[in-house]
């Protein structure tokens, strides 16, 4: 009977804090009863990830002090609640759960997918074949293709291969910050190309339009000496052109004036009047009208300009070297 009482007291405690339940709840696969708040600390503790198992054979429960066997494939662990903490196994003596009515399992554990043996359908795919560069199982190994073969253990040669993988991403990761430096750099010297391009461009523009300048300038001087020659031919000319044609008007009214004289019926009238006549026509005949331009003065060749050489000048205009 005391046995009995013990038993049903044990029955009573919660295997967290070891008091009488407090609102008990039913949260573990094997049936066994946590005070809520309890509970909640064994929720919160498997989704911090101390509750991930190495497999789906285990699953972490609290090291019952109320009994139960305790082996060396149970690692305790400290979570600093008060209490330590270890692998409850799914088959063996060393199971925590005094009376498991399920097998502890996790409870957010995601089975492993295990790959078989192509050739030996029951074998998992346990071994990596060194000279092959594959994984395989033992019974290939022992009896199969690779039996010569050099062969590894599959976590090793997943280490190792993982870390290859890391190095060679971080390899890959330092070149493209490398490659992107470059062309970081190779795009602000494509900036640099355009402004100084464009900087340039405007000195060239500006060095032609000082020597346009020179150009219009020495073309105007020019045309202002053609324009001043030009004036002074002409007002000579017209000067000439003036002159005889006083000269003109004066002959042809002294023509007129004679031809009247000729008509004079009365001969002592004509006479009063012809000794005058007469001289004013001797002396029209003998003005000098010898004044006139020479030959060729009309002519503006002496003006003609030779620019061949400036345009071959102007032609050889390159960039400086070395400057």
């Amino acid at each position: 009977e005391a046995r009995s009482m013990e038993s049903l007291e044990k029955q009573l405690i919660c295997p967290i804090c070891l008091e009488m339940f407090t609102k008990p709840v039913v949260i573990l696969p094997c049936q066994h009863n946590l005070c809520r708040k309890c509970a909640n600390d064994v929720f919160q503790g498997i989704s911090l990830g101390l509750g991930m198992s190495p497999g789906p054979e285990v699953f972490l429960v609290p090291l019952m002090s109320l009994g139960g066997l305790k082996g060396p494939w149970e690692p305790e662990m400290s979570l600093g609640l008060g209490r330590s903490w270890g692998w409850c196994c799914l088959w063996g003596p060393g199971c925590l759960c005094d009376t498991p009515k399920t097998p502890c399992r996790p409870l957010h554990a995601k089975a492993e997918q295990h790959l078989m043996c192509e050739e030996h359908e029951d074998e998992r795919i346990n071994i990596y074949c060194l000279r092959c560069e594959a994984p395989t199982c033992s019974l290939c190994k022992v009896f199969g293709a690779h039996k010569d073969c050099e062969v590894a253990p599959l976590p090793a040669v997943y280490q190792r291969q993982k870390s290859e993988l890391s190095d060679g991403i971080a390899m890959l990761v330092a070149g493209n910050d490398r490659i992107q430096a470059i062309i970081t750099q190779m795009e602000e010297i494509c900036h640099t190309i355009e402004e100084n391009g464009r900087r340039q461009k405007q000195h060239l523009g500006l060095r032609f339009d000082a020597l346009y300048g020179i150009l219009e300038e020495r073309k105007k001087e020019l045309l202002q000496s053609i324009a001043a020659e030009q004036e002074a031919k002409l007002q000579r000319v017209r000067g000439l052109i003036r002159q005889y044609g006083d000269h003109l008007e004066a002959s042809s009214k002294l023509v007129e004036s004679a031809i009247q004289a000729m008509e004079e019926p009365q001969m002592a009238l004509y006479l009063q009047h012809s000794k005058e006549l007469l001289k004013k026509i001797t002396d029209m005949s003998k003005a000098s009208m010898s004044s006139r331009p020479e030959p060729g003065y009309e002519n503006m060749d002496h003006f003609s300009i030779n620019v061949d050489y400036v345009a071959e000048m102007l032609r050889t205009i390159e960039f400086q070297t070395g400057a």
